[in-house]
């Protein structure tokens, strides 16, 4: 089983950033997937890593020291779960966001491997810390048009 780990931390109160991840469609789009469709606890994804197209079907799971936890219900993978943890720091919190993974075998090869899907999480948990951080300090002028 692989594991990628990415932790960031925010100066918002917990309850503004655990609202922004629990917003489903937002917070998965930010992650740069070119396909997000969300239906209540049921999500499907698709993005293009390096040159193979993956969709995956996910389901949010309970998981008491998370905030959002889900895992591959239909996909590349032999196992997939991801989890969205916050710590309260003095003056915010953090989020460290993990997923651990094993590809199907007749998947690895030059086209997929371990190494391609951590890279490309990483980018992904990425995009999504950019968008809590963007929920943080609200809305640019240029971003609302009130220059």
């Amino acid at each position: 089983m692989e594991s990628v780990t990415v932790t960031s931390e925010f100066d918002t109160p917990a309850g503004t950033v655990r609202d922004a991840i629990t917003d489903l469609g937002p917070f998965m789009r930010a992650a740069g997937f070119d396909a997000v469709t969300v239906a209540e606890d049921v999500f499907h994804i698709a993005n293009h890593v390096g040159l193979v197209s993956i969709e995956l079907t996910l389901e949010v799971v309970a998981d008491p020291d998370a905030v959002l936890a889900y895992r591959q219900r239909e996909g590349v993978f032999s196992e997939m779960e991801t989890r969205y943890v916050l710590g309260e720091r003095p003056g915010g919190v953090s989020v460290r966001a993990t997923t651990d993974f094993e590809l199907e075998a007749r998947l690895v090869g030059p086209l997929l491997d371990a190494t391609v899907v951590s890279r490309q999480r990483r980018r992904e948990f990425r995009g999504q810390f950019d968008y809590l951080d963007s929920v943080e300090r609200g809305p640019t002028p240029s971003e609302t048009g009130d220059w």
